[in-house]
């Protein structure tokens, strides 16, 4: 029956699971069980909405023996996950909505700790963090904006980032003094509180809307044992950041110290809806618990309907309950947010000197409590959103004195402007230009040593030396990863604070992307090797000037570029092929194989160059088209050929054609229509990839325009080939006029194995290229 109750209750059948805890409890006379049935039955009562009858019997378990805080885990749980159902939100969208609640200087705001961003670290994935933050953090770090981890292993390496530490060094000098009075008291902390304490109240006096330091501040005060001054902080940073866990800790703390644990209760209830995570939350309310339900003279009656008053309206609780819920529980948490969001929110100016606050709390007499800054809008007084206390043995305290406690002067002739408007009157363009192109940064990415540049600018340095350009900082390990992002903040502040420069900057990068996707007008050419149309070639690059020529035409989406032979006059031969790129696979030190398939024939109208590769002004080519009886005879020819061909290709050996078929993959079928491609049949252009013909004999089939043209030049080599077959050595020496004779006898009388058969052809090819001054007396071998 129990293992049935366990699944009524896994299956939210809390009624069925009630039941049958206390039917398995009259069966029962060991109080220890008892007590455990007890539990598992309020706990029941508690999911199925029954608080009431839930805390009773909360109550008679803790009459047979204290309860431990395991025993009060589902209660808790019970009650952190009412708060999360009357929010409508999740704990995961915490962070991101907290960021609405940043005033002042939120662009700025460390999405860590939610306080001013200081000594601001860039990781990989372009997000910015206090580096003190990112050194808590453990490894591997997960981003808090993005959730990425998959590139932060080594944050260790990554330095600070110097633009925009700079640029708030300018701006935000007062935010930054207050940053390093709060270091002085951290550091003051453990052995001078007194000197700590007067560190955080120069600190609030300079930056009074910085939740953290309240919070830091509360804690001294706590250590001090100013109990009700630490209160007051807490409250101040649950104020400024009504969504930040670790201000509701230290509130419940203090609400502890000076005994009001139901309300430190609610603290801490409050924390775990939003971080469930948080064990010092889950213990501490269970302790509180335990205590509210541990039977203690006649009052226990009394706290059981305090505590269920949490998650009670007040007008179910009048009289004999003691009413301390606060709206935060008692009303809906999404109330609290709208009050806090229609409050108009207080912006810092960069600097604080003109500044109206005060820096003081207003007593309930009006009187000021020294060193502590009052925040509250009129609307918060009028729906109670902060704490009231009705119990008879409390001081009933008018809304408007609490109200002046916790209140932050602001009229409308006092809003401050927001960190936009201030900072367009402090911005220099020159504070934001890329120290390699001296532009406004475009796509700003930052290196692990904190130096930020244009994207496209970094690349082309990386192209030539893998080291920072301005530190010479070894970068192989970043070059390596070839996924550069964007720094997010300095791109929002060029987009907000210079929005002109900005469009201008666009408009110059627009004409250049324009003027690089261009196919006919300064075409990229990469000087190499023969390339024709329908057949793969496939390119290791690893010069600098070709890395940048691959990157661009793969940014800027035509994936093309031209091949040309090499020219000793004017660079590059007149005519070629023009590639596209099917693949790149980079390796991590920049070099790339590039997969290519020639696309069309193009002849070279004028030579250029741009950014140390070649360009060319081109037209392209096609074949001429023919009719009537020149069709028919032109078929003829084709299909003559193409069988010619085949018989070639067939009498290779095995281990040639396996070479052959790998690099340029299998011979193409016959084409019905010759004439259907302007390129003409593509067996052709495979054909003379794989016959042995130097690039200059190849280069005038590539300029043909006329189709039998190519094909009567293609027999004739397929002749001279098929000629030459059996006395291709024989044929070979003839044409060499200075080659001695018994140079060829003793290559043949030495037997040399297949692979000395093809070094030796090679020799006698380039002796033949060479014999009007090369004169050769002994076998190569």
């Amino acid at each position: 029956m129990l293992l049935l109750a366990v699944e009524a209750f896994k299956s939210k059948n809390f009624g069925l699971a009630a039941d049958i805890y206390e039917c398995q409890m009259l069966l029962l006379r060991d109080p220890g069980k008892q007590q455990d049935l007890l539990v598992k039955r309020a706990d029941a009562l508690a999911f199925a909405g029954k608080l009431n009858e839930a805390f009773e019997i909360y109550r008679k378990a803790a009459e047979i023996e204290r309860l431990r805080p395991v025993h009060l885990e589902n209660l808790i749980k019970y009650l952190s996950n009412s708060i999360k159902r009357n929010d409508g939100t999740h704990s995961q969208s915490n962070r991101q909505e907290t960021n609405s609640y940043c005033v002042g200087y939120d662009a700025f705001t460390c999405r860590i700790c939610y306080r001013f961003l200081y000594e601001p670290v860039t990781l990989p994935c372009g997000h910015c963090f206090c580096k003190k933050c990112l050194d808590r953090e453990k490894t591997p770090v997960c981003c808090k904006e993005c959730n990425d981890m998959t590139k932060f292993n080594d944050v260790d390496n990554y330095r600070v980032n110097v633009v925009l530490s700079s640029l708030l060094s300018k701006w935000f000098p007062v935010q930054l003094l207050a940053v390093h009075l709060r270091r002085e008291g951290n550091g003051l902390y453990s052995e001078k509180m007194d000197s700590a304490l007067e560190k955080y109240n120069k600190a609030i006096q300079i930056a009074p809307r910085d939740h953290v330091l309240y919070s830091n501040r509360s804690q001294i005060n706590s250590s001090l044992k100013n109990y009700q001054d630490a209160l007051h902080d807490a409250e101040m940073a649950c104020k400024l950041m009504p969504l930040w866990s670790m201000g509701h800790i230290r509130k419940a703390q203090a609400l502890v110290t000076l005994g009001k644990c139901e309300e430190a209760l609610r603290e801490y209830l409050v924390v775990i809806a939003l971080d469930p995570e948080s064990k010092l939350a889950k213990t501490e309310a269970q302790n509180i618990l335990s205590d509210l339900l541990a039977p203690v003279t006649d009052q226990v009656h009394r706290r059981i309907l305090d505590c269920t008053s949490l998650l009670s309206s007040r007008s179910r609780f009048k009289g004999g309950a003691l009413n301390t819920s606060s709206c935060i529980i008692t009303t809906s948490y999404k109330e609290y947010k709208n009050i806090i969001a229609s409050d108009e929110k207080l912006t810092l100016s960069p600097t604080m000197s003109e500044s109206k606050t005060d820096g003081s709390f207003e007593t309930c007499s009006g009187g000021k409590r020294e060193n502590q800054v009052n925040v509250c809008h009129p609307s918060v007084t009028n729906r109670s959103v902060f704490l009231k206390r009705s119990s008879s043995e409390d001081s009933q305290l008018d809304s408007s004195d609490i109200c002046k406690r916790s209140r932050y002067e602001v009229t409308q002739n006092e809003q401050a402007t927001s960190w936009s408007t201030v900072l367009a009157g402090l911005i220099d363009p020159t504070d934001l230009e890329c120290s390699l192109c001296m532009r406004l940064f475009y796509e700003p990415v930052t290196t692990p040593c904190g130096h930020t540049f244009c994207l496209k600018c970094l690349e082309r340095c990386l192209d030539y030396n893998p080291k920072c350009p301005l530190c010479k900082m070894d970068l192989k390990e970043y070059l390596s990863e070839s996924k550069y992002n964007k720094t997010v903040l300095v791109e929002n502040l060029i987009c907000t604070l210079l929005p002109s420069e900005l469009l201008d900057r666009q408009k110059v990068n627009a004409e250049e992307i324009a003027d690089l996707s261009n196919l006919n007008k300064n075409v990229p050419i990469f000087v190499c090797t023969m390339a024709f149309p329908t057949v793969p070639c496939p390119l290791h690059v690893f010069e600098p000037c070709y890395r940048l020529m691959i990157r661009r035409c793969m940014e800027m989406g035509t994936k093309q570029f031209g091949m040309c032979l090499d020219d000793n006059l004017k660079g590059f031969a007149d005519y070629g092929c023009l590639l596209e790129i099917r693949n790149v696979e980079f390796f991590a030190d920049g070099r790339s194989v590039v997969d290519t398939i020639g696309k069309r024939r193009f002849k070279v109208i004028e030579h250029h160059q741009r950014d140390g590769y070649n360009t060319a002004d081109i037209e392209y080519l096609e074949d001429i088209k023919v009719e009537g009886v020149t069709e028919k005879e032109l078929q003829s020819l084709h299909d003559a050929v193409y069988d010619q061909a085949l018989i070639w290709v067939n009498s290779l050996r095995a281990e040639q054609m396996e070479r052959i078929v790998g690099h340029f993959g299998p011979m193409p079928e016959k084409n019905s229509e010759p004439q259907a491609s302007p390129n003409g049949p593509s067996w052709c252009w495979w054909l003379l990839a794989v016959l042995p013909l130097q690039g200059r004999a190849q280069l005038p089939f590539l300029a043909l325009t006329s189709l039998k043209d190519r094909l009567s030049g293609i027999r004739r080599v397929l002749l001279f080939m098929t000629r030459n077959r059996s006395s291709r050595r024989l044929c070979f020496l003839s044409n060499i006029t200075h080659l001695h004779v018994y140079t060829f006898d003793m290559a043949v009388a030495c037997k040399p194995n297949s692979m000395q058969r093809c070094i030796l052809l090679i020799y006698i090819r380039k002796c033949q290229n060479n014999r009007n001054s090369m004169v050769v007396s002994s076998c190569p071998f």
